[in-house]
């Protein structure tokens, strides 16, 4: 295993290398930058602007501006933002990341609460009443987007019922303690629910469809043989056989979820990484797109090292050479 790890660890540096380069190019091949448009100032010369963009080293050759940031980017610099006056990229994220975390583990902590349980009953009552119902759900889940889902919450449980704020991550500065996690709470419902809502329609499938795959088979059969009873046989062999492609998931789910925050954060306003990354798209800010960009990628590498880990504790037969 630690061998294992080790090799999925040193593969991460190529990995890596061809992501920079991918978001480096990507970014350098959108038209414009922070210094260009329509928002500048026409009482400015221009000089001032091709001044400054010199300082910045816009104008280097682009081979001279990937080595430079990507020197930067190995030391933990991801350079300074153009949007807000010169203010480090790392402080900005830092100050808003958790707010995303926060947003993502809510999120995950639904899909696991209702999508498991409904899928475990819907194969217990396979073409039932309830088997239909939660079907449909999951198709309906599936098949609508976040932001449609997110506008039918914020009309329904914000304005026509008052339940939850349509925004924000707090209500009012100066909250402490229980107060401020109530708070808190309170601003992930909505947001927290619509991100998760079509990982929880697929987790309810997956896990339907594994549940019925594992009771057809022979050691499931054996087992009732045995004269165990329905309890034991489904949470001691089915459900324990049935949740390994699920943790498999599980570890690339985080950073799928980071990523499908960014338009579930713009909908309801939420002060994440999301919100910084559509505001830096607007303005141009490329070090802040960049930035971002790099860190869901990694995010998402990690979160499949993460899912060969988990495979192997869950199923003991798994053994890595």
């Amino acid at each position: 295993m630690h061998k294992y790890i080790t090799r999925r660890i040193l593969q991460f540096i190529p990995m890596l290398f061809f992501i920079t380069v991918i978001v480096f190019g990507l970014a350098k091949a959108a038209p414009g930058d922070v210094l260009s448009g329509e928002k500048l100032d026409p009482n400015i010369p221009h000089e001032v602007y091709e001044m400054r963009r010199e300082a910045l080293g816009l104008n280097d050759p682009i081979p001279v501006q990937y080595w430079n940031w990507l020197s930067s980017v190995a030391t933990g610099d991801f350079g300074t933002s153009m949007q807000y006056s010169g203010r480090p990229v790392i402080d900005l994220i830092n100050a808003r990341i958790m707010n995303t975390i926060y947003l993502s583990l809510f999120a995950l902590a639904v899909t696991l609460a209702v999508a498991i349980p409904i899928g475990i009953y819907s194969a217990q009552k396979k073409y039932s009443l309830f088997d239909y119902g939660a079907t449909t759900f999951a198709f309906l889940g599936l098949a609508t987007p976040n932001f449609f889902a997110g506008l039918i919450a914020i009309y329904i449980f914000a304005f026509t019922l008052g339940w939850f704020p349509a925004q924000g991550s707090t209500t009012t500065v100066g909250l402490t303690g229980i107060e401020l996690f109530l708070d808190k709470l309170k601003h992930l419902v909505l947001p927290g629910f619509t991100l998760g809502l079509a990982s929880t329609a697929a987790y309810m499938r997956y896990m339907r469809t594994e549940i019925l795959e594992v009771k057809g088979s022979d050691f499931i059969r054996t087992a009732q043989a045995k004269g165990l009873s329905n309890q034991s046989v489904l949470y001691k062999h089915t459900l324990r056989n049935a949740l390994i492609p699920i943790i498999t998931l599980l570890g690339l789910e985080f950073g799928t979820l980071l990523s499908g925050a960014i338009i579930t954060e713009r909908v309801f306003n939420y002060p994440g990484i999301g919100t910084l990354f559509i505001n830096a798209i607007q303005n141009r800010d490329y070090p802040v797109i960049m930035a971002i960009n790099l860190i869901l990628a990694v995010t998402i590498l990690a979160g499949n090292l993460l899912a060969d880990i988990f495979y192997a504790i869950v199923d003991p037969r798994i053994r890595y050479d």
